[in-house]
């Protein structure tokens, strides 16, 4: 059997589903829902924590408790790759048209608000394992947050590495003035020779830390999905790892794999 707190999260959600509550409508006051339910002050809070934690609702300080706007959802499917592949030898033009983020989302480049910092880094022993290279060999991190404009908090949290001499041939590659870059690192990578031959991306689940729930501004209970996503070229040669923090709350994962025919 329900609890009293069950059934007024219950209540509640359905008028948010339904529309009657609808994103940005502010929620009667708790004395209010006391009154209306019947119910006391704590079991009222337990249904708005409930209601919170499912991510429908949010409190903001000093102004009550509103219906939680819908973020903008992420699609990521694994084809995008071979999307990314296409465009890697075209045009400037046709490279600055649009963007993985903006295939992701169906935003605009001018919707976007970018981020990116680069440092040099030792390869540490895990790394040095993960590249195939000696311990010490010096990496390029990069760090990227993107985010829609009318949005505070990035769609994820991505850190790319690359080895630095394969790329240093290409001086514009260390430099994270000239980001976003048109056409995404596998166009970078074209631009010294290496053409990406296949990705290999591993997804787990976990809680956020606490940065991370901050950063990606999490609804209370919201687990992140976390990419691994290790790149090679076609001698076999990891050119690009990439972790990405993906908000389980605004992130939809996609795969599609075409089967032989018998």
């Amino acid at each position: 059997m329900a609890k009293a707190y069950e059934r007024i999260a219950d209540d509640l959600r359905q008028l948010i589903r339904a529309g009657e509550l609808k994103p940005g409508d502010r929620l009667p006051a708790e004395t209010s829902l006391v009154g209306q339910y019947g119910k006391s002050l704590p079991t009222v809070r337990q249904a708005l924590a409930l209601l919170q934690a499912e991510g429908l609702i949010e409190k903001q300080h000093g102004r009550g408790t509103f219906v939680r706007k819908a973020r903008k959802l992420v699609q990521r499917s694994n084809d995008r790759h071979q999307w990314e592949k296409n465009r890697a030898r075209g045009s400037l033009a046709e490279r600055q048209q649009t963007g993985a983020t903006e295939r992701d989302t169906g935003l605009e480049l001018d919707d976007l608000v970018f981020t990116a910092e680069y440092r040099q880094i030792p390869a540490d022993a895990e790394w040095a394992a993960a590249f195939g290279v000696i311990e010490g060999t010096t990496l390029l991190e990069r760090v990227f947050h993107t985010r829609y404009r009318t949005e505070t908090a990035p769609f994820n949290l991505t850190r790319s590495y690359l080895v630095h001499d394969m790329i240093a041939g290409n001086p514009d590659l260390l430099d994270a003035t000239k980001e976003p870059w048109p056409g995404g690192t596998q166009n970078q990578l074209h631009t010294v020779g290496i053409e990406v031959d296949r990705i290999a991306e591993r997804v787990t689940a976990r809680p956020p830390t606490a940065e991370e729930a901050e950063e990606l501004e999490l609804p209370p209970g919201t687990a992140v999905l976390v990419l691994r996503k290790t790149s090679f070229d076609v001698e076999g040669r990891v050119v690009d790892i990439a972790d990405v923090t993906l908000p389980g709350d605004r992130t939809e994962l996609t795969f599609t794999t075409q089967l032989e025919r018998w």
